[in-house]
């Protein structure tokens, strides 16, 4: 049930990411990067089975967000996708700002939410640690790999260059954001669970969204 979950929730957020490129041209992609930033850290908190190995969840919206600036890169060069990682750094930043801010406010008797915001944003310092080291490191390298393999293949292989530039760098991600992040926290053979299913994931996630960039190149040339 759950690996039919994940696979319909890629399909969805890698469509639904088009769309908003469709209609909002760049702008869109922001978006989706803006979203994806601040809805994976709160998923990434729950652990679940899938494929018979322990994962986080999180891993789509994460990748969807490689996609994202791979598509700026191509279609709007190098500056729009490092300013697309920038507003998805900026983001994550706030967000835990804000909400670690908001939970020193002593809960009215009445109130039934504080406990339930506690349980999820609490961890969130040590998760966006993680989540911000390995995210600015990794797709800054994206970003730069993307456009190295766009020059060594004079701009052909599209699909050569979307799927190595984000394989090493989910790599990196994966390694820096388990080690901050659950180093400690599982135990050994959990953690290693935890590490490889999410690189495995997000592999699947790079390769399942190179129809995508195909259908975004042939939508960049209505809206741009």
């Amino acid at each position: 049930m759950n690996e039919l979950l994940w696979i319909g929730f890629l399909i969805l957020d890698l469509s639904v990411l088009l769309l908003l490129f469709r209609i909002f041209g760049k702008v869109g992609l922001y978006v989706a990067i803006t979203y994806s930033v601040i809805l994976c850290n709160i998923q990434v908190l729950k652990t679940v089975e899938l494929f018979g190995f322990t994962a986080t969840l999180g891993n789509v919206l994460y990748g969807s967000i490689f996609l994202a600036t791979d598509i700026l890169g191509e279609l709007y060069g190098k500056k729009e996708a490092r300013k697309g990682v920038m507003i998805g750094f900026s983001v994550l930043m706030i967000m835990t700002f804000y909400m670690v801010y908001a939970l020193q406010f002593r809960p009215a008797p009445s109130d039934f939410a504080h406990s339930h915001l506690e349980a999820i944003f609490l961890p969130m310092p040590r998760i966006a640690l993680a989540s911000l080291t390995a995210y600015i490191v990794s797709q800054l390298h994206d970003v730069w790999a993307f456009h190295f393999w766009k020059q060594k293949t004079k701009g052909k292989y599209l699909w050569l260059r979307n799927n190595l530039s984000t394989a090493v760098s989910q790599l990196i991600d994966s390694v820096i954001f388990c080690a901050i992040a659950f180093l400690g926290v599982f135990e050994a053979k959990v953690w290693w669970d935890i590490l490889l299913t999410t690189y495995v994931l997000k592999l699947f996630v790079a390769a399942g969204d190179t129809p995508f960039i195909y259908l975004a190149r042939r939508i960049g040339v209505k809206v741009a």
